[in-house]
């Protein structure tokens, strides 16, 4: 079932609990890793002004639109320490700023959005699958728009994306999430956002590689 940059001036930072601690150390691992990686391309990557991890700017996500019980689950996930993100997707004028998790179990759903098991791996060309809560970190996606576009940035580098096509499906067909030849991000939540209860249909986002910057990227 699919569930879904300033840096904080140093006087804040002691006022951190543990569990954003632990999560932002969790997100600064994995940009160190794409750094180790590829340090030319990290360069480049700050002088084109392209899309910064959470971590390297205090990561706290926009909560305005979520809902209580949401946001409680996402602090209790933070007081647990998990595996580090994929990747992290951005939708700069959605300010959607999340970590993208291997698998949509409740726990990564919880502290971001998780890669849909089955689909592409990350930097692959293919349809990579990514799920999230529709009263969390994907409800924003209710105002997104065919031809917005998205970044996915990973160890291999940054790709951008053009979202294609917005549809609302059955939470059975899972033909959304079918192989495609060209590099594609399906995005799914729940939908309608604001229902109260289960949502009986998915809400699919799908958006085709654009532009691709990095070193395991053609």
């Amino acid at each position: 079932m699919y569930l879904g940059g300033i840096a904080l001036i140093a006087v804040f930072f002691y006022v951190r609990s543990d569990s954003e601690r632990l999560r932002e150390e969790g997100l600064q691992a994995f940009d160190e890793a794409v750094v180790a990686s590829d340090e030319p391309a990290a360069q480049a990557t700050r002088e084109q002004g392209l899309p910064e991890l959470p971590a390297d700017r205090g990561f706290q996500p926009n909560q305005e639109l979520w809902t209580k019980k949401r946001i409680h689950e996402y602090e209790e996930s933070l007081k647990v320490a998990g595996d580090p993100p994929l990747a992290v997707l951005t939708i700069d004028h959605l300010d959607i700023a999340v970590p993208v998790y291997n698998g949509t179990d409740d726990y990564n759903l919880n502290r971001g959005v998780g890669r849909i098991i089955g689909t592409a791996f990350i930097d692959a060309d293919d349809n990579l699958g990514i799920a999230g809560h529709r009263d969390g970190f994907f409800r924003p996606l209710k105002d997104i728009e065919i031809g917005d576009n998205m970044q996915l940035k990973t160890a291999g580098g940054i790709v951008t994306y053009q979202v294609s096509s917005i549809e609302i499906v059955e939470p059975d067909d899972i033909s959304v999430l079918s192989a495609t030849q060209e590099r594609t991000i399906t995005l799914v939540t729940c939908y309608p956002f604001y229902y109260v209860g289960h949502a009986p249909k998915r809400y699919i986002v799908k958006a085709t590689a654009e532009h691709f910057f990095g070193k395991n990227l053609k």
